[in-house]
């Protein structure tokens, strides 16, 4: 053990000396505090705060990102180019002994460097507020809207499976159905058809949402109905107007004396823009049962569409700011150590700068895995199965980086729960690191690092 710490303080002392690492500590600890300073967002303190911790995350994120890939793979390939390893070897230390030092001294680096990013990060965000002296109506908000950990609650999807069938059938009937399209292609289509029918009311249609489970913190604190019109036709001031009723709908369908409120709110809102509206807690049912219900004024003349991607959500607080915050960073952790790993495997085989290059290659699909994935199902269905059986199982093989992006979960306040975070370890480190690190053990064990001449 003595051994392994040995070589993590010189890793560490190796990584200092390397300029490339004093550039990237340098431009964090300047950036961090310009982009608080000067990012403004949407103009407001809540779009400013949200604005900066998204690019300060994404920033820190990247740049220690590269950091690892860079020194991860310098540290061990260095040493076997300038025959460094020659002196290490002949000393009372294993090989395994001498990678697990090295990554170690990389993965205890970049929790320093992480943490230090992070705690700048906080501290920008928390003293916002006050050093742009907010009035009470906007830090109420912020603990609300931002310095939260909110749990989102999406409507269920109908099964409409058989109705995407039967209309099936009367295209097959018809001889409309369309050219080049498989029997399952034409399924899919047809039920999101029939799906997008079920969030879309048109002039003078009620549409109503039901939400099991829902469970606030606290009754007497407020709950948020976060919704985004579409509409088929745009209205002249491009906005909606609408009427939304809120509570528990089985006491006026069964005729029941009011145990829970049900509230009622008239809004006029921009359409393909974000909104909430704050309602009371006490209007869930002691059973977690809610209704939302959506009523599309006459006055609009367009049919209103809630869109798939978080057209209409649930959102109530179930934590606070900081331990969510910590989580993220936890995401970031996660995949400094997967890069370390797949670094220090590179460096076992491979030269510097072909590791560098096979590094930067995995990491940018890991960052756009979710893109790459969906893009297979554009390609037409013969180039798509090709794809389909080849490169997409390696994608998927990949950590999928934008899938547990820290700013999808900081930025709207929603709650990164444990469980998910210790999935994403499980996947990530225990799994995909973990296998990575094995067979760079097991190929350098087998590395010849100097001919034996006689």
């Amino acid at each position: 053990m003595n051994s392994i710490w040995a070589v993590a303080r010189n890793t560490i002392k190796q990584a200092i000396r390397v300029k490339i690492a004093v550039v990237f500590i340098i431009l964090l600890v300047v950036l961090l505090p310009f982009m608080g300073v000067s990012m403004t967002g949407d103009g407001t303190i809540k779009g400013r705060i949200q604005t900066f911790v998204s690019y300060g995350l994404s920033l820190t994120s990247l740049l220690l990102c590269l950091f690892t890939i860079v020194i991860s793979i310098y540290t061990l390939s260095h040493d076997i180019k300038y025959r460094q390893m020659y002196t290490v070897l002949t000393k009372p230390i294993q090989r395994f002994q001498l990678v697990i030092g090295k990554l170690l001294g990389v993965v205890i680096l970049d929790v320093i460097l992480l943490v230090l990013f992070a705690v700048i990060i906080y501290a920008i965000a928390v003293s916002t507020p006050v050093f742009l002296k907010a009035d009470q109506e906007q830090l109420t908000r912020l603990e609300n809207e931002f310095f939260t950990a909110r749990v989102s609650l999406t409507p269920d999807e109908a099964d409409v499976t058989h109705r995407a069938i039967e209309a099936y059938q009367k295209l097959d009937e018809a001889g409309t159905l369309p050219e080049k399209m498989s029997y399952e292609d034409i399924i899919d289509e047809l039920a999101y058809q029939k799906r997008l029918e079920k969030r879309a009311a048109v002039p003078g249609q009620e549409l109503i949402w039901q939400f099991e489970n829902v469970k606030p913190l606290d009754p007497n604190e407020s709950l948020f109905i976060k919704f985004k019109y579409d509409v088929s036709v745009n209205p002249a001031d491009l906005q909606v107007v609408g009427k939304w009723i809120v509570g528990d709908d089985r006491q006026i369908e069964y005729g029941q004396i009011l145990e829970t409120p049900i509230y009622t709110f008239d809004q006029k809102n921009l359409i393909r823009t974000f909104h909430e509206i704050a309602v009371p807690a006490d209007a869930v049912a002691d059973d977690g049962y809610l209704a939302i219900g959506f009523y599309n004024s006459p006055l609009n003349k367009t049919v209103v569409i809630f869109p798939f991607d978080n057209g209409l959500q649930v959102l109530y607080r179930a934590g606070s700011f900081a331990p969510n915050f910590i989580r993220a960073i936890g995401l970031i952790m996660f995949r400094l150590i997967f890069l370390a790993c797949l670094g220090m495997f590179t460096a076992t085989f491979l030269s510097f700068p072909v590791a560098i290059l096979f590094c930067l290659m995995v990491f940018l699909t890991g960052t756009i895995s979710q893109f790459c994935l969906e893009s297979f199902d554009y390609l037409s269905m013969d180039v798509s199965n090709i794809y389909r059986y080849t490169l997409r199982p390696l994608v998927q093989l990949l950590p999928q980086f934008d899938k547990f992006n820290p700013t999808k979960f900081l930025v709207p306040a929603q709650l990164l729960n444990w469980l998910l975070l210790a999935k994403v370890f499980l996947i990530m480190v225990c799994f995909k690191a973990m296998l990575l690190l094995l067979l760079a053990l097991f190929i350098f064990s087998r590395k010849e690092i100097a001919k034996v001449t006689i």
